[in-house]
């Protein structure tokens, strides 16, 4: 899964990296972006490619209020198409969200028989690509509307998809990444879902490195480019 992740660029850097329009003026230096937080991300709209803000976790315009978002930061590449959540969304709404890194957590094995323990101490690594390019994180957006007041709320999820071997370590999750040349494709509501699904796999190993942080990036009250520092008890990044 992908639960917290790093968006420190301003509005006006992220569309000028995504050829997009800015239409928000969410700040960066967001070092610590959690669950039902506003983020930046880039749709387009009738050939206009545009950087709006949305806030992360969809809410499906048949939810009764936006609080089921909150379990819906994430989209499973395997049944996007398929989900109740998310099918619509995958067939016609769907958005890149920027990312400069995004953070995953490893659990220690227990000491008995190598398991897995539910108590056992997690630790948080960094994750970004090799060259400092921002990642574009493969989304999907949604208008709900509140039946009360009529008011809008745009939403956005983020999908998964199975690790590659280099992540594999940390987490058996990862978020999909886009490279350039898929931007457009992706963003084209046009585009036939059978040219999308190739789009689903996972990131070459070569592309990403991860490495031990602080764990001050656990609690969302910690915002700073420190979060972003390796710690030194681990020597090599993992590619």
């Amino acid at each position: 899964m992908c639960g917290r992740f790093a968006q420190p660029r301003s509005s006006d850097e992220l569309a000028r990296l995504f050829r997009a329009r800015p239409v928000t003026d969410l700040a960066g230096d967001r070092f610590n972006v959690a669950p039902t937080d506003e983020v930046a991300a880039v749709v387009e709209h009738h050939g206009d490619r545009q950087l709006d803000v949305f806030r992360w976790g969809l809410v499906p315009v048949y939810a009764e209020s936006p609080k089921q978002g909150a379990r819906l930061i994430n989209a499973r590449a395997e049944t996007v198409e398929t989900s109740p959540a998310y099918r619509t969304a995958f067939r016609r709404w769907r958005c890149i969200i920027p990312a400069d890194a995004f953070y995953e957590w490893r659990r220690d094995p227990a000491a008995q028989g190598g398991r897995r323990s539910r108590g056992g101490r997690s630790e948080p690594f960094a994750v970004r690509r090799v060259d400092g390019d921002p990642m574009a994180f493969a989304g999907l957006w949604a208008v709900w509307r509140d039946p009360g007041t009529a008011a809008r709320l745009f939403s956005c999820t983020i999908i998964t998809t199975a690790a590659n071997t280099a992540l594999a370590t940390i987490h058996p999750r990862m978020p999909v990444i886009l490279e350039p040349n898929d931007w457009q494709r992706w963003l084209d509501d046009t585009t036939p879902i059978a040219e999308l699904r190739p789009l689903l796999a996972p990131a070459p190993g070569d592309l990403l490195e991860a490495y031990a942080v602080s764990p001050a990036v656990n609690s969302v009250r910690n915002n700073g480019p420190e979060l972003l520092d390796p710690i030194t008890r681990w020597t090599e990044p993992i590619r």
